[in-house]
């Protein structure tokens, strides 16, 4: 099978050409619109874990962002050489050689994977996964909201580097985006069914409002813009669901992401899974009684080089040697880097789709312990939740008070948007400025109201 990129993948919604004498590709043009963008600055001032200003060490998602960019270059890199070349071509009884070769031009340029990793949680909005919420259910009779959709319709749409385009940036960027192609209030048909209490806002249940996956059905015709290269086999196997919803309240969730998509989310886990523990050894969150009980996960688990470095990364992880602490993170992101492959699904004939990166079954076991200790010790942390919802209840609120009076009180700009939309999309532009604001703006605005 031939796997040569259809040109259509490099196209913009808006034709464009470079300025007089930039001779950049695009994916180059494509990363410069993201670093200069409003909304990747907003990035250094929104909360990953810990909210912003507690500690100088956190992370934000400005640097989560960074970091996830550095690993996925890694990821790159690793792929062009990986022993898992070797293992595809005893699949398709290949030579070796002729297939790298094969493979090799289908990785993603540098400029475009950190492009992916740069903008990947740029529609995240202020306080983290409580935001989020927040917003949610807000908006649960108008689409919902979602983070990962949220950075969609600001790429396609928002970002005022085009009037009606957003960044305008080249199709196989924003199909790298995508990590849930599906129509968010498809996944998520629960909140039709959901009664709500009045002033239920002030004191919404997390568990309750947690966001499907997928993109706005206000943003369907960029989406199938986007899909357009696809034959009609690849795009409706593309937009499957894994599972049958068997009741009405089940959210969903999408099989299959592109390759781009599938290095660029591997980036992001290892960055979560790795270096949002170190923050929190660092700062105390955590301690090594608690880390005692993932060590013994890891000293069970399927991987030798785990089971045979367990204690001794433990002990540097939890050294008062700083150059010790972060020898065992660079150590731990090695080994999660070094073990990607190629994965091959056999059903799709674009090869974007048809090829994606993966990690095998015992390096993911691995990542899972980390990325559940975090979210039990570090994001379920009793601190952590009590500044999630203090955020969440200054969202709703601040919800509440735009709607009531959006003229008076909204951005010139944001009210004149408001003016302007149909009363189904009102809504939508008021949870698009709310989204928009870093965690700190957004305590600014609440207490001037």
């Amino acid at each position: 099978m031939k796997n040569q990129i259809n040109p259509a993948w490099y196209m913009r919604f808006i034709e464009d050409s470079p300025r007089e004498k930039d001779h950049r590709p695009p994916f180059c043009r494509d990363r410069g619109r993201i670093l200069h963008s409003a909304a990747f600055r907003c990035l250094q001032a929104k909360t990953q874990i810990h909210a912003v200003g507690e500690n100088d060490f956190y992370r934000t998602r400005l640097t989560h962002s960074l970091e996830t960019a550095q690993i996925g270059s890694s990821l790159v890199s690793q792929l062009k050489f990986s022993e898992a070349f070797a293992t595809l071509s005893y699949q398709l009884g290949m030579d070796i050689l002729p297939l790298q070769k094969n493979l090799k031009p289908l990785l993603p340029t540098n400029e475009l994977i950190e492009s992916l990793c740069f903008a990947h949680d740029i529609g995240h909005p202020p306080f983290g996964h409580g935001g989020e919420v927040a917003l949610n259910y807000m908006m649960h009779a108008h689409g919902g909201f979602e983070g990962n959709a949220q950075t969609f319709r600001l790429l396609t749409k928002l970002e005022p580097y085009t009037e009606k385009a957003g960044m305008n940036l080249t199709r196989r960027t924003l199909l790298g985006i995508v990590k849930y192609p599906a129509i968010l209030d498809l996944s998520s048909p629960q909140y039709q069914y959901i009664e709500l209490e009045k002033d239920q806002s002030r004191y919404v249940k997390i568990a309750d409002w947690k966001p499907g996956k997928g993109l706005f059905r206000d943003d369907q015709g960029m989406f199938n813009w986007l899909l357009e290269p696809l034959s009609e086999t690849d795009r409706c196997l593309f937009t499957q669901f894994k599972q049958q919803r068997e009741s009405s309240t089940d959210t969903l969730k999408t099989l299959y992401k592109s390759l781009d998509c599938s290095i660029m989310e591997l980036a992001d886990d290892i960055a979560y899974g790795v270096h949002d523990l170190e923050d929190a050894v660092v700062v105390g969150v955590v301690n090594r009684h608690q880390w005692q009980e993932a060590v013994e996960k890891l000293k069970n688990c399927q991987s030798d080089w785990i089971r045979r470095n367990a204690e001794d990364l433990t002990d540097k992880l939890f050294s008062d040697k700083h150059y010790k602490r972060k020898n065992a993170v660079g150590a731990l992101v090695n080994f999660f880097i070094t073990h990607v492959r190629w994965k091959i699904l056999e059903n799709f004939t674009d090869p974007l789709l048809r090829y994606n990166a993966e990690l095998p079954e015992e390096v993911i076991e691995v990542l899972d312990i980390f990325k559940k200790f975090v979210w039990k010790y570090v994001i379920k942390n009793v601190q952590t939740q009590r500044i999630e919802y203090k955020g969440q209840r200054i969202l709703t609120e601040m919800f509440s008070i735009f709607e009531s009076d959006p003229e008076r009180l909204l951005p010139n700009n944001t009210a004149l948007r408001w003016k302007n939309a149909t009363e189904r999309d009102k809504k939508r532009v008021i949870c698009d400025y709310i989204a928009g604001m870093s965690d700190a703006h957004a305590i600014k605005v609440y207490h001037q109201l």
